[in-house]
């Protein structure tokens, strides 16, 4: 079992168990996901090219919960659509190769 295998078990226990598989569409996981890169964007937008490589310990960490935020959807979205994401950013490399 992969690490994604895992996010996604655990993902759809945890929708399971709140009932939430219902608002999970793939419409609203692509707009949840739009949403947490817009947030995640915040945390750049009026920084240099040096300061957005050396953020400070406080905005990493909340640059990480973004990232987070934005894989789960992601794992969420691919699981509803039946796409294995790490085959398509596989196959996605050898195309840009």
């Amino acid at each position: 079992m992969t690490d994604l295998d895992d996010l996604r078990r655990r993902l759809r226990e945890f929708a399971e168990a709140r009932d939430w598989a219902q608002f999970h569409a793939p419409k609203n996981l692509s707009m949840a996901l739009a949403a947490e890169v817009g947030e995640l964007l915040e945390h750049f937008q009026w920084l240099t090219t040096e300061q957005s490589e050396a953020l400070p310990e406080e905005t990493r960490a909340a640059v990480a919960a973004e990232l987070a935020d934005i894989q789960l959807y992601l794992v969420m979205l691919a699981d509803r659509l039946g796409i294995d994401l790490a085959e398509a950013a596989r196959r996605k490399i050898e195309a840009n190769e």
